[in-house]
């Protein structure tokens, strides 16, 4: 059984500009890859995994999500967060929202658009790392993925689309636990950003990376070879219906 203290973090609102139309009338966690939606093949591998209790950062067709939640898992423990200013922040404002349901707690932190096999979050969860972002490394890297430096025994060195793909050793799928300690420290951090305006679009890993830099440690957890995609694109969607399309 996973320590019951540990909560999961889910970031859903965003708009997905760039899977419309599909995201015109639907929210992207709840498109349906091989008819289930992203949404609920995230959490019955949460509560799978023995986590009862979820934030959702809301924002675009938010009451969607909160009526489908609330329809097909009435026993999860949810709070729902409004980002009311989802239309100009990205994910480092969604999560600095969550800071007063998760502050004391070890969470695991999930973008709402990721499909992934649950063996990867069994394998966060035993992880001895207590600051941990999931890496594959078995991955073509380009601009537009988060690309991970690490250096001896996997302590993370950067972590950012700023990477140059060389330098890399993999991408970081979206998908993270953080400490009950990192976390008083990552709050106080966003909370210091985002009252710049300048910081609005910054994502998560930019508040990593300053806690990186104060030798707060993160480390990598390798995953290569497990299934799991991120869905920015209809591409992306049509991968991820190949690559699950032998799930159960």
């Amino acid at each position: 059984m996973v320590d019951r203290k540990i909560k999961a973090v889910i970031l859903a609102a965003g708009v997905g500009s760039r899977i419309k139309p599909l995201t015109d009338n639907c929210p992207k966690s709840l498109l349906k890859i091989n008819g289930k939606t992203i949404l609920e093949m995230m959490i019955s591998h949460i509560q799978t995994c023995g986590i009862s209790e979820v934030v959702f950062v809301l924002g675009y067709l938010q009451d969607q999500i909160k009526n489908y939640v609330k329809t097909q898992f009435p026993d999860l423990v949810v709070h729902f967060i409004t980002n009311e200013k989802y239309e100009v922040t990205n994910t480092g404002y969604s999560l600095m929202l969550t800071k007063n349901f998760v502050l004391d707690s070890t969470f695991i932190k999930f973008d709402a658009d990721v499909v992934f096999d649950i063996n990867i979050l069994k394998s966060l969860i035993a992880s001895e790392y207590d600051n941990c972002l999931c890496i594959d490394k078995n991955i073509n890297l380009d601009a537009e993925e988060i690309k991970v430096i690490i250096r001896d025994k996997n302590r993370v060195v950067k972590a950012s689309k700023t990477v140059k793909p060389l330098d890399a050793v993999g991408e970081s799928i979206g998908i993270e636990k953080i400490s009950s300690e990192a976390a008083q420290a990552l709050f106080s951090e966003l909370e210091l950003m985002m009252k710049d305006e300048q910081y609005y679009q910054e994502y998560y890993e930019a508040v990593y990376e300053r806690l990186i830099e104060k030798d707060v440690p993160f480390h990598a957890l390798d995953i290569s070879g497990l299934k799991w995609t991120e869905i920015d694109t209809q591409e992306d969607f049509m991968m991820a219906e190949n690559i699950f399309s032998q799930s159960a």
